[in-house]
């Protein structure tokens, strides 16, 4: 398999559940809903594994509700809002990314995020935590015509980089993320530490390769390396 990652000048990553645990902060602008409608708050653990849904996991969760309910869309603003004004208070990077990161700044590979998450969020998310600093593409979901599992918007990272997607890395923690990078002619890493539920058979997925934590990408890349 270290053939797939031979040649690779450039790591790409989803956003949520890949690099980041946003769940604290989706779950509480969802359950801000709750309370202010006058019911019981329910626990983070609830929210958790639909975290990498947005808005629909959430409401979802908290109110039962789908896209075809009629007060969906208002809802759906409403929990928007209240993302706005709190995404960053309790995200943080998963354990081994900040080191991830600074292991592919010192090699000189070229990495950036590719997420269906709005830019109305990602651009001010990424903007706001250092993690993302040395970044050097930036694709949101509304970014391209097309969002994951379709393979512009990474067309479109790699665009930004200037380089071949061939010679691309795509990890992501969810099937579209990996069907979207085989599109692309990408390599593929399915991270099964992020917010799949217990039910996700990832080896069904046809990704390159699996990670169960960030730095193991790294001896991924070094296999690769010395192949």
């Amino acid at each position: 398999m270290s053939a797939v990652f031979a040649g690779t000048q450039a790591v790409l990553f989803d956003l949520d559940g890949t690099l980041i645990d946003s769940a604290p902060d989706l779950g509480a602008a969802a359950d801000q809903m709750r309370t202010a409608r006058g019911l019981p708050s329910l626990p983070l653990e609830r929210y958790r594994s639909m975290a990498g849904a947005g808005a629909r996991g959430m409401l979802g969760i908290a109110f039962g509700m789908t896209p075809d309910h009629p007060g969906y869309d208002t809802m759906r603003e409403e929990f928007f809002a209240n993302y706005e004004r709190r995404m960053t208070h309790l995200t943080y990077a998963f354990d081994g990314v900040p080191e991830l990161i600074g292991q592919l700044d010192r090699l000189g590979l070229a990495w950036g995020v590719v997420t269906n998450k709005s830019m109305r969020f990602t651009g001010p998310l990424t903007r706001a935590m250092p993690l993302f600093a040395s970044a050097r593409a930036v694709v949101g979901g509304d970014s391209t015509p097309h969002a994951k599992p379709h393979p512009e918007p990474l067309f479109e990272a790699a665009r930004q980089l200037g380089i071949d997607p061939q010679r691309c890395i795509y990890v992501g923690d969810d099937e579209r993320d990996v069907v979207a990078g085989l599109a692309a002619g990408m390599g593929t890493v399915a991270a099964t530490y992020g917010y799949l539920g217990s039910n996700a058979d990832t080896s069904r997925w046809g990704a390159h390769a699996h990670i169960h934590s960030p730095l193991e990408l790294m001896a991924l890349l070094q296999l690769a390396t010395s192949a």
